[in-house]
């Protein structure tokens, strides 16, 4: 399969092109710079230069592919509302010349007070990140125009070794830049985790197997206590374990004091994905955030 991804040069494109080009499809990746189209190339990918603002360059990618995988996204909190626009004209553009091909859109698990979110859960979002859920749900409506679509569901941790910008890796950067290692209230809230490589993993087969209009979810760890966390980090860097108010910690505190597990059951029955990998707490203990 020729296969368009954007995002390539990114967290999780860096572990999914790999395995695309091992498992025998021809990979192109979108690059916006010349340190991304370096990255890209060496995996052993073509290249397509270009960002999600060049319509024209996504749709030309999208054209020339059977399948897309849309992992790229700005994510600069302070700019949040316009990367969600541009984000959206980015899906608008690929989608609407993919017309019996595949496309699979990353997005992020849902909160549902009082237990685990799960695939049959929709899309609603809170906030300032409500914008992602109308575009996940754009997504899955393309299905009715003929596009074999499908979303794979992230969770708030994405962890590995090498993590140096998902909400853990800014969590830890906070807490040495406060000399704490921070949790909010009684940390009890549990947050779904998810290993780069099993992720990367059920990108894959969504592009290759999942039924059109499925929802995924890439969950290994279906909720990791914060206050776990914090013990970690705070004894593998040698910083107190401390409750802070969610007001001290900004963006990350809002979401730190939500419980917010999710499930992958459905997932895992429909297109057998089994996590293979180290959970997060795991991760944190083998340094990979000291």
């Amino acid at each position: 399969m020729r296969v368009f991804v954007t995002g390539a040069s990114g967290w999780i494109g860096r572990a999914l092109v790999p395995g695309l080009l091992d498992a025998g499809h021809q990979v192109t990746g979108l690059a916006r710079s010349d340190a991304s189209a370096e990255t890209v190339a060496a995996m052993g990918a073509g290249v397509l230069r270009g960002d999600l603002t060049d319509l024209d360059v996504l749709e030309q990618g999208a054209k020339a592919a059977d399948g897309v995988v849309h992992l790229a996204f700005g994510h600069d909190f302070a700019e949040l509302d316009a990367a969600i626009r541009t984000d959206a004209a980015a899906v608008g553009a690929m989608t609407a010349v993919l017309a019996g091909k595949r496309f699979v859109a990353a997005s992020g698990t849902p909160m549902v007070p009082g237990r685990a979110a799960t695939e049959e859960d929709p899309a609603v979002f809170a906030g300032p990140v409500a914008g992602r859920a109308d575009i996940a749900n754009a997504v899955l409506r393309t299905a009715e125009d003929g596009v074999h679509a499908s979303v794979v569901r992230l969770p708030r941790s994405v962890h590995g070794e090498g993590d140096a910008h998902g909400l853990i890796a800014r969590l830890i950067a906070l807490g040495r830049e406060k000399g704490i290692a921070a949790y909010v209230g009684d940390g009890t809230q549990r947050w779904p985790a998810v290993h780069v490589l099993d992720a990367a993993h059920l990108f894959r087969l969504a592009l290759e197997q999942a039924p059109s209009g499925a929802v995924l979810h890439a969950v290994g760890d279906e909720g990791v206590r914060i206050r776990d966390v914090a013990e970690v980090a705070g004894r593998r860097l040698g910083l107190p374990v401390t409750s802070v108010a969610a007001e001290e910690l900004g963006f990350l505190g809002g979401l730190l004091a939500l419980d917010q597990p999710a499930s992958a059951k459905t997932t895992r029955e429909t297109l057998g994905w089994r996590p293979t990998r180290p959970g997060l707490l795991d991760d944190l203990e083998n340094g990979y955030y000291d």
